[in-house]
């Protein structure tokens, strides 16, 4: 079922939507007045009401981190905005700091309120410049108008928001990678515990967020936060409100589009997205960002969890995108931006490309990660030059499994899972590579 919105994506594409006029005309502004008339605990109960699951991959409900902050203040604390956003088939959050960058700058004020923080710091990816410029203009209207400051609102609670470039690094989406790199340190991932809500930014009191779950948190004090959770579809699964869906590859509309959580992959490729490019046939999709498992167009649904009862046996292209119900399923929702690959493309090129991708921006910390994703890189250089053996072939799926659950941080995961999927469910493809030269007969239409 498909419930479009426009909370976040009323001003796209319309002139001076980055304006504070052209927010304040559409209401902007008001979320935040309702928060600081607040206790910090009742701000707090109120995000876990609305059910914001992160928007950045991993899924957390983001009421629930904001009350692992410290109650009493007795050093400085912090809400840093991950605004990396490097991962390949993403694109939602740019397009909030370029075209609605007040309303992350009025969530920081929430997020800083509720968890006791005076400064917000917005850590930007360094190619995103027209973000940063638009963000820094945010930032310098809301001062001038007395939003941010000594006295934000009239309220006696200083707080400031800063722009942060980053190093371009992909490992930077790392929470505590991020936390290196804004401390001017290499950006590295760092053992945990102790978490960013006990050690974080400068050694002190943190709590990371994506863009765009800061960015929706004015809506919540808008609307409130149980009417928020309601437009969710998944009725009983904790994940509620509306948020940005995005659909990029062989699409005939791709794009971002606004809508309740619950929507699935079919409705997301085939009304919301146009169909598939050139009205080929869909051959897999890889639900939101390279680091989720990729399914093929005719995967059912075959699930241990109750909850997905209904959906076994169906489908997965109807299976509602939700972070649990993908997460019962043996996946991951991850950013929610889908990347569709029609049946032109050539799966054995999409993995040789997302491996060399991994290759280059494992920050090398961890063995597993580093010698691992180098090994299955060179294995699948030789496979597309027709060197590859079925011996080595079936190592790709022994060194991605070793790689899992064996480093600091999830990027490990994230490489091992499209090596794992991709090997698990194009086998006739890449076993094609190997008997024919690397001139597949299969799969490889297009180049």
């Amino acid at each position: 079922m498909i419930k479009l919105t426009n909370y976040l994506s009323h001003s796209y594409g319309k002139p001076d939507s980055w304006k504070l006029s052209a927010y304040e005309s559409t209401g902007g502004y008001r979320g935040v007045r309702k928060a600081l008339g607040m206790s910090r605990d009742q701000v707090i109960e109120e995000m876990k009401k609305a059910h914001i699951r992160g928007r950045g991959g991993a899924g957390f409900d983001c009421g629930t981190k904001w009350s692992f902050m410290p109650k009493e203040v007795k050093k400085p604390h912090y809400l840093v905005v991950n605004a990396d956003e490097g991962e390949p088939g993403t694109f939602k959050d740019r397009s909030i700091m370029e075209m609605n960058p007040h309303a992350l700058v009025e969530g920081c004020i929430i997020g800083a309120y509720a968890i006791g923080a005076h400064s917000a710091y917005i850590y930007v990816r360094d190619e995103l410049h027209l973000s940063k410029e638009r963000l820094w203009n945010a930032i310098h209207e809301a001062r001038a108008k007395g939003y941010l400051g000594k006295t934000p609102f009239g309220a006696s609670y200083e707080m400031q928001v800063y722009v942060h470039t980053g190093a371009g690094a992909y490992i930077c989406g790392e929470e505590t990678a991020l936390l290196n790199s804004l401390e001017g340190r290499r950006g590295e991932p760092r053992l945990k515990p102790p978490f960013p809500a006990q050690y974080g930014a400068f050694g002190n009191p943190s709590t990371v967020n994506n863009v765009e779950t800061i960015a929706i948190a004015p809506t919540v004090f808008e609307v409130g936060g149980d009417q928020f959770s309601q437009l969710s579809v998944l009725h009983g699964i904790n994940d509620g409100g509306a948020r940005l869906f995005g659909v990029s590859g062989h699409v005939k509309k791709p794009g971002l589009y606004e809508a309740c959580v619950g929507l699935t992959l079919r409705d997301l490729i085939y009304e919301l997205g146009g169909g598939i490019l050139g009205d080929r046939k869909l051959m897999a999709v890889i639900p939101g960002g390279s680091s989720c498992p990729v399914h093929l167009a005719d995967e059912v649904v075959n699930s241990k969890d109750p909850r997905l009862e209904p959906y076994n046996g169906k489908p997965f292209l109807d299976l509602p995108l939700g972070v649990d119900t993908f997460r019962g399923a043996g996946s991951m929702l991850g950013t929610c931006c889908a990347t569709v690959l029609s049946d032109s493309a050539d799966p054995v090129l999409a993995l040789h490309n997302v491996m060399r991708f991994y290759r280059h921006e494992s920050c090398g910390q961890c063995t597993p990660c580093r010698e691992g994703c180098g090994w299955i890189e060179r294995i699948l250089n030789k496979i597309v030059e027709g060197r590859g053996s079925i011996a080595e072939l079936d190592q790709i799926s022994e060194i991605a499994s070793d790689i899992t659950g064996n480093t600091i941080c999830a990027f490990g995961d994230g490489a091992a899972t499209p090596a794992l999927h991709f090997v698990r469910k194009f086998r006739p493809q890449l076993e094609d590579y190997v008997k024919n030269g690397g001139k597949s007969q299969t799969g490889r239409l297009t180049p």
